[in-house]
């Protein structure tokens, strides 16, 4: 049996007891007052594990190093506000308050901010997202795209407060004026990799013949700065948006010796912003120098052609001599072949009427010739008309007799003799009993005429 007094099923009073006693929500709410107090603004330095991106925009998340785990949060509205994007794996520098999670008595930080830790933690990202997209082929030369010679519009995606975009326009200018577009975007800071990707994408979505001309060429372009500077350049949406344009493009960022992925994925890159100017137009006054070069060259060829030509026609009219004495002997063959042909038709047209007359001499009179035409057609028609005549006649007699054979044949033809013809009211001719029923009307033909009858009920 247990002993209530060494285990008490209550907790008595204890007199002189100063321990106070808690509730566990008042406790909890106790050590969340305290943590966040004592550690309302902290830096932490850890690398990124367990990732996980909830459906609400929420990201969750561990920092972690050798030997403890922090529990951190990043909250949707703040997510959106980072400038980096979170990997698992990535040695980050994570700024926020210390709280706790009473449902779970756990604690862990609300992130406000994060930045990578140190230059091998970005360098090393940057490696990373290099090979990846490398992967996907992204950067593979097949892709590249020529640029054309002469565009006519160029596209430029940069700051329009820069020295940037004054260059550019500068040496274009300076080398072949062309119609320039601007899209103005931030090149640095958390809104500036959205920003470009949106203005390349925007370009290539212009229609070729709508009211905004569509650039031939684009160029996306800033100066120098550090590698944190530079970064928008890096994210994966840019880089995407650079492999993926339609419209040839030139990657000028920094300087000579800055490099970011967009370089890697662009149809050319350019050292600086002006050489991307350079690169996208020839000079017009050099290409003016050289179509006059080219039209003084063309000049002296024919000048050469025609004199060699010249020369050489003359050596040939030397070798041929004068033509006159040439043709003298022809003219006189001509002269020769002209008299013998007049004196040879004279001579035809003679032997030639001579036949005639002989033929003419044995020929008719038109007269006498229609003289016989006209007894001929006489004649013919007499005996056409002998003819038709006994053929009418023939005709007619037989005739006659088939008129004779039927009226034999027709049933009048005995309605002398008693007979009579029977016919319904319809016209038809009654030739049997059967036919006809009580009341029906008929009607009777004799030899003078017709009678109505009704045939009775027998």
């Amino acid at each position: 049996m247990t002993n209530t007094t060494q285990f008490p099923l209550f907790d008595p009073p204890r007199p002189g007891s100063n321990l106070l006693e808690w509730t566990v929500s008042e406790l909890s709410r106790l050590l969340k007052k305290t943590v966040e107090d004592s550690f309302g603004q902290v830096r932490v330095r850890g690398e990124i594990s367990g990732l996980k991106a909830a459906s609400s925009g929420h990201i969750y998340f561990d920092l972690k190093d050798e030997n403890a785990v922090l529990a951190s949060v990043c909250w949707k509205g703040q997510a959106n506000k980072l400038g980096l994007k979170l990997e698992n794996g990535l040695e980050v520098v994570a700024t926020g308050r210390l709280t706790t999670y009473m449902q779970r008595s756990n604690y862990q930080l609300v992130v406000e901010s994060v930045s990578l830790a140190g230059m091998g933690a970005l360098l090393k990202m940057l490696e990373e997202r290099k090979k990846k997209l490398a992967a996907e082929g992204l950067f593979d030369p097949s892709r590249k795209q020529l640029l054309p010679y002469i565009p006519k519009v160029i596209g430029v995606v940069t700051s329009p407060t820069g020295a940037v975009i004054r260059d550019i326009l500068h040496r274009l200018a300076d080398r072949f004026p062309r119609h320039v577009l601007v899209w103005p975007v931030p090149v640095q800071g958390e809104a500036a990799a959205q920003a470009i990707t949106a203005a390349i994408e925007g370009f290539n979505a212009l229609p070729e013949k709508g009211p905004i001309p569509r650039p031939d060429l684009l160029i996306v372009a800033r100066g120098g700065g550090s590698i944190e500077d530079l970064m928008p350049f890096n994210e994966e949406c840019v880089v995407r948006a650079v492999a993926s344009s339609l419209i040839p493009l030139i990657a000028a960022v920094g300087h000579e010796t800055d490099t970011t992925l967009i370089d890697l994925a662009a149809d050319v890159r350019a050292p600086t912003p002006t050489a991307a100017a350079e690169m996208a137009v020839p000079v017009r006054a050099d290409l003016l120098e050289q179509i006059h070069k080219i039209e003084r060259q063309l000049s002296q060829i024919m000048q050469r052609f025609v004199l060699g030509h010249y020369d050489r026609l003359l050596l040939t009219g030397r070798a041929l001599g004068d033509p006159t004495r040439v043709l003298e002997p022809l003219n006189q063959r001509l002269d020769e072949r002209t008299e013998r042909l007049a004196l040879a038709w004279q001579g035809y047209i003679r032997r030639y009427a001579s036949r005639v007359a002989e033929a003419a001499a044995h020929l008719r009179h038109p007269r006498d010739i229609i003289k016989i035409a006209a007894q001929n057609l006489k004649y013919s028609f007499h005996q056409m008309q002998v003819a038709w005549r006994d053929v009418l006649v023939s005709k007619t007699n037989k005739i006659s007799t088939l008129g004779v054979v039927l009226g034999h044949l027709s049933p009048r033809a005995v309605l002398g003799r008693g007979y009579v013809l029977v016919q319904n009211k319809e016209g038809q001719i009654i030739t049997s009993r059967a036919q006809l029923k009580a009341q029906d009307t008929i009607t009777l033909e004799f030899q003078d005429g017709l009678r109505k009858a009704i045939v009775d009920g027998e």
